[in-house]
């Protein structure tokens, strides 16, 4: 069986895919004309460093604590200021979340992002990932985007499912998993991470990509960047700006549901070795079992 054979794609799409010593390329037509237009996917989280927990009351995550733009979202948003600095773009950021969020588009602008489009309602509390793509959809679809960059998956959810249902409801072709990404000639290329191995993938834009922790480290807003970001607009959508149906919205409404939460144990001592002549043996037995070696 050719290895290709396990890969599954929501749509093929100029797919150049090169595995151990076998190549294998699908192509379809595209392209693009003109400035490019990139949304960036971000979303607001309980800042990693903290204790982050789930709240048991509603089963949702505790989100009182200090709130941050996810790490994997500035560097997809470095990777777009990247292609920016490279050719003639516009970025535009994109949010989903309660007021506080616009502080984190604000930081994104300060970056270097150009626009943002925050997706603020109270009726998508407690959305799960099926509801999040479908108001980031009714959000993206009109408004002209060659390419749409997300992080892999959020520090809170850990879906890594939103990018491909996303892909999927805009009819995009998706590159997911993207540890380098150029974008030339309206075609998107990168290096994508494999479970035994790397594929190198091209897209014909317009297209989705998802990118990993490799794909580049954020840059630091500069003064001038921060009182740029103030006057640089912000488009705020409610539920009823996206067309969807109150129904359909909220945690009351999702496609998923957590049935029960439980605390996680406490934190167990670590094993030790005492060196009685056999502590080589000794530890590769322990790291055998653990399956490290």
């Amino acid at each position: 069986m050719c290895p290709a054979d396990n890969l599954q794609f929501s749509r093929t799409s100029n797919y150049i895919a090169m595995l151990q010593s076998i190549t294998f390329e699908v192509r379809i037509n595209g392209g693009m004309v003109g400035m490019m237009k990139i949304a960036v996917l971000v979303k607001q989280v309980p800042d990693t460093w903290s204790d982050r927990k789930i709240d048991p009351g509603t089963k949702r995550v505790d989100r009182s604590k200090d709130q941050v733009i996810d790490e994997i979202n500035e560097k997809a948003v470095e990777v777009a200021l990247q292609v920016k600095e490279a050719q003639d773009a516009e970025v535009v950021v994109v949010t989903m979340g309660p007021s506080s969020a616009q502080d984190g588009l604000r930081k994104m602008l300060a970056m270097g992002a150009d626009s943002g489009i925050h997706i603020v309602d109270d009726a998508f509390g407690g959305s799960d990932a099926m509801q999040t793509s479908a108001a980031l959809a009714a959000a993206l679809k009109d408004k002209g985007f060659d390419l749409v960059v997300a992080g892999n998956e959020s520090t809170d959810g850990r879906t890594a499912a939103v990018p491909a249902m996303l892909a999927e409801r805009l009819g995009l072709a998706q590159l997911t998993f993207l540890r380098t990404l150029e974008v030339k000639n309206g075609v998107a290329t990168g290096e994508r991470l494999l479970p035994n191995g790397n594929a190198t993938v091209s897209a014909a834009l317009p297209a989705l990509v998802s990118v990993t922790e490799q794909i580049a480290e954020a840059r630091y807003p500069n003064f001038k960047g921060i009182l740029a970001a103030k006057k640089k607009p912000i488009e705020s959508i409610a539920l009823s700006g996206l067309g969807i149906d109150a129904s359909q919205a909220g945690g009351a409404n999702s496609w998923s549901v957590v049935e029960t939460v439980t605390p996680k144990p406490p934190r167990e001592g670590g094993t030790i070795i005492k060196d009685d002549g056999t502590a080589g043996q000794q530890l590769a037995d322990y790291l055998a079992k653990a399956n490290l070696i």
